[in-house]
């Protein structure tokens, strides 16, 4: 294990409490539940992960902020969130285990995208810190 300090902004760290309160984990638990499904482990990215990621390279740098300051659709994070609270109760019909996949691919996507567009326009000589402040408001 690794240990690391981090500055959080307080609405986040609160939304990461809640959910650790709700699950009946702790805020360390969950904010490795969080990270873990957030960053991939050596397995490769799905065909339309990569594909999504290597348009970005292409686009010009005012395409590259829309895209680095995308939001999810209305109820994803939301309708994602309450089947991760079901899927921890041992709940989850077939379908339910299929659309949670569905959405998860989905939320991943949007955070790679917006993620890299970050990276590029960093690389490009931009000044992101912007896009930090607005990262915690992406969650719906």
């Amino acid at each position: 294990m690794q240990t690391i300090t981090l500055q959080i902004p307080e609405d986040l760290y609160a939304r990461i409490q809640q959910r650790a309160d709700r699950a009946r984990r702790s805020v360390e638990a969950e904010f490795i539940d969080v990270l873990a499904s957030a960053v991939p482990g050596n397995e490769q990215f799905p065909p339309e992960l990569r594909e999504a990621v290597a348009a970005l390279e292409k686009l010009d740098d005012a395409e590259l902020w829309r895209c680095a300051r995308r939001r999810l659709r209305v109820g994803v994070a939301s309708e994602l969130q309450s089947l991760h609270f079901k899927r921890q109760e041992g709940a989850l019909t077939q379908t339910e285990q299929d659309r949670a996949e569905q959405l998860c691919l989905e939320y991943d996507r949007e955070m790679l995208v917006r993620a890299h567009a970050a990276l590029l326009l960093k690389e490009r000589g931009h000044d992101v810190s912007s896009l930090l402040e607005t990262s915690s408001k992406s969650w719906g």
